[in-house]
């Protein structure tokens, strides 16, 4: 089997090189020409595999994306062709979550405010917009979802209106592209719609970037009409308006799902398609791949409070780190991908054990991490 995988996917060479050859290419610029004898094709986000990708090859049984979302793949042609696909759901709702969360603490601390004096609009009830709502919910916030699709196909959860969404202090965006139909999503956040919001709200998008229109959002951005933006993704990737950039308080280059705990867990879910086509027995796990974090346990002998979960979240991930770093390198020749290819590595919360109360373990536990009771009865009780 000739295995074509994405340079970017992590562990690919550890979990796949007992099922055939691998060759490795640039996602961003992969042609025709390298994939003519792929029987397997593993991409992410950035790789269009449509027809003309796939012109010259005649050999093709199997496409899968590391990645939830499924846009960049040409489906209907895939099926035409009789080419399995495959893709990883969920597999990075973790990671997108806590980089909201880290986002709000941030910001919470500078603009001095309390989370739970807020209502949170999460735009998408999917994978990542549960994901998000969980956490938050859990800490008590005020918590909207709106979601028409799955509201219409039966989903028994609680949907605001669109109204809704925009009087609500936070909009959080986690919905798929979609061009056309009722519920198309390109541009849901137009000139229009943008001109409703206020400087005192706070608009976060960490889902596709043509969700909002950014030549509108720089227009009334430029105008001082805006909310407090958190952009991680961005129309026209990678070459993106950087005109933009001044007026957006956390920006990042469509990393807010890059954990390597969930890089991984897609590589592992593509694995597991694999196995399943070749009608063979998945023998590796992504524990057996990777490693252990630099910071794994600490111990808190206070109540949790915002402050102190701001230290605990950012112990593993502290959003302002990829904000910098991206300032620091869109000027450069390819710095957008640049930023992607070189990701310092990332960890999730999981990945950190919490030694605290049994009480607050619940919540803890509830907020992605790890926990363990501590042993001192007393020390528990004072909490």
């Amino acid at each position: 089997m000739n295995i074509y995988i994405d340079e970017n996917i992590p562990y690919a060479k550890e979990f796949f090189a007992d099922l055939g050859t691998l060759h490795f290419f640039a996602g961003r610029t992969v042609t025709a020409d390298q994939l003519e004898d792929a029987d397997i094709l593993l991409v992410r986000s950035i790789t269009q595999v449509n027809e003309q990708l796939l012109s010259l090859n005649n050999s093709l049984k199997f496409v899968g994306t590391a990645t939830i979302g499924t846009d960049h793949i040409d489906q209907n042609y895939l099926k035409n062709r009789g080419i399995a696909f495959s893709s990883a759901p969920g597999c990075n709702k973790i990671s997108v979550a806590e980089y909201i969360l880290s986002s709000l603490l941030v910001l919470a601390e500078k603009q001095q405010f309390e989370l739970t004096d807020k209502s949170v609009a999460i735009v998408g009830a999917g994978n990542t917009g549960s994901a998000v709502f969980d956490r938050l919910n859990a800490l008590g916030v005020n918590c909207l979802l709106y979601d028409p699709p799955l509201q219409l196909a039966g989903d028994k959860r609680n949907f605001c209106s669109f109204k809704d969404v925009l009087a609500a202090d936070i909009i959080s965006l986690h919905v798929p592209k979609t061009v056309q139909g009722k519920f198309a999503t390109v541009h849901l956040f137009d000139e229009s719609v943008l001109r409703q919001l206020h400087s005192r709200q706070i608009l976060l998008n960490a889902s596709r970037g043509e969700v909002i229109d950014n030549q509108a959002l720089l227009k009334l951005a430029q105008q001082g009409m805006m909310p407090t933006l958190v952009l991680d993704v961005w129309e026209n990737e990678p070459s993106i308006n950087k005109d933009l950039l001044p007026f957006v308080d956390i920006a990042t280059p469509h990393i807010a799902g890059y954990s390597l705990d969930g890089k991984v867990r897609g590589t592992e879910m593509l694995y597991h398609g694999v196995s399943r086509l070749l009608m063979l027995t998945a023998t590796h796990r992504l524990q057996e791949f990777v490693p252990l974090p630099a910071v794994n346990s600490v111990s808190i002998s206070q109540r949790l409070d915002q402050a102190l979960l701001k230290s605990l979240v950012h112990l593993i991930f502290d959003v302002r780190r990829d904000d910098a770093l991206f300032r620091q390198l869109i000027d450069q020749p390819d710095g957008f991908d640049t930023m992607r290819k070189t990701y310092q590595e990332r960890r999730e919360l999981s990945t950190l054990t919490v030694h605290s109360s049994v009480k607050q373990n619940l919540l803890l536990a509830s907020l992605g991490f790890s926990t363990c009771a501590l042993n001192d009865t007393k020390e528990n009780d004072e909490i």
